[in-house]
């Protein structure tokens, strides 16, 4: 297999460093381990950030999610670490990552975490007619 799982996260220079504009990508395939069964858990990712000065690189995601496969971890903790470990590679303007799990024992879990730099104001929403 010429891919493998990998941590590294790849960064491009932002095409339009003056513009803020919302990328939006959605992850259909995560799966981590339970902590406490070993079984598979398995989450849809929804990821949007406002990028300054660097954008994500789509395959070294790719790459970053899949190392999580074999690793135990609860919800909450493993979609913080990956907001944490997306916006440390980026230094985005502001991050929302959106974690929705499948249902485990009759319960659909999603969280939302969110990173903000303190210096950016997000511009006013825009009211169309």
């Amino acid at each position: 297999m010429s891919s493998k799982p990998s941590k590294e996260l790849e960064t491009f220079i932002n095409p339009q460093p003056d513009r803020d504009y919302t990328i939006r990508i959605d992850i259909p395939e995560f799966t981590c381990l339970c902590p406490k069964t070993g079984q598979p858990d398995f989450a849809t990712l929804n990821l949007e950030y406002v990028p300054d000065k660097h954008c994500i690189e789509l395959k070294s995601l790719k790459m970053y999610v899949w190392s999580f496969r074999d690793e135990g971890a609860f919800h909450e903790a493993v979609t913080n670490q990956i907001l944490e470990d997306l916006a440390q590679a980026c230094n985005p303007k502001f991050m929302r990552l959106t974690a929705e799990f499948n249902v485990r024992g009759g319960i659909y879990t999603s969280v939302v975490a969110e990173h903000r730099d303190p210096k950016w104001t997000p511009p006013a929403p825009v009211e169309l007619p």
